[in-house]
């Protein structure tokens, strides 16, 4: 697998709609919702399911406990949709809830706890590492000992490292959208998204080195017999 860039995304985007013509939809969907439309809020959840599910697959891992979470979070919208204010943009005001959902998910299964003081920089409010569970490997990187090596890697990055990439490579959304649905400016998810990568491909070496020094000595093996 090579380094990660916005040329070569992990995966490809499900659908074909360009990110803010979904901003707007969704909007338009949970407007629709909140006044009683429950055939909108059907197509919002059709339209966002797999980008909820990849999402919360980043965090927890299990791909069974991703679409449990993401369904819940999609319920929690539905109960909360008097509390949507028509205008505000729906793609953000979700992310909160299916982030918070996920997260406390990991807080009652003992496996989320603040990084160190030492580990964040200055500009970045605290985050959090997200202990046991690797990642389901994914379709489109070529080769099991690649996929397992990744996962094995991706699990090591924090919350806040693996919820950027999930939303850059795995849901393919552009800068301008990412600083929407995390309420933060360009010039943020820029810098997030140069020292996520720069984190990964960090972690990323050594195990793909590993996994394929495993894959040479399986190939030798073979080769005896």
């Amino acid at each position: 697998m090579g380094a990660i860039s916005d040329e070569v995304p992990l995966k490809g985007r499900a659908g074909g709609e360009y990110p803010d013509e979904m901003e707007v939809r969704a909007s338009q969907w949970m407007s629709q919702a909140k006044r009683g439309d429950s055939e909108a809020f059907d197509q919002l959840t059709r339209a966002l399911r797999q980008r909820a599910f990849l999402t919360a697959r980043s965090w927890v891992g299990s791909s069974e406990d991703a679409l449990e979470l993401s369904q819940e979070a999609f319920l929690k919208t539905y109960r909360a949709r008097d509390t949507y204010r028509d205008g505000e943009p729906f793609l953000p005001w979700f992310h909160r809830i299916l982030r918070n959902t996920c997260f406390s998910f990991l807080r009652q299964s003992k496996r989320l706890r603040p990084t160190s003081l030492s580990s964040r920089s200055a500009e970045d409010e605290p985050d959090w590492e997200i202990e046991g569970e690797e990642p389901d490997p994914e379709a489109g990187i070529a080769g099991e000992e690649e996929k397992r090596a990744f996962w094995k890697g991706f699990a090591r990055l924090s919350a806040r490292d693996r919820e950027i990439l999930a939303l850059r490579h795995f849901q393919e959304l552009a800068y301008a959208e990412i600083a929407r649905v995390l309420a933060i400016p360009e010039g943020t998810v820029m810098s997030r998204l140069f020292h996520a990568r720069a984190r990964l491909r960090t972690v990323l070496a050594p195990l793909f080195d590993e996994e394929s020094g495993t894959a040479d000595a399986k190939a030798a093996k073979e080769a005896r017999r």
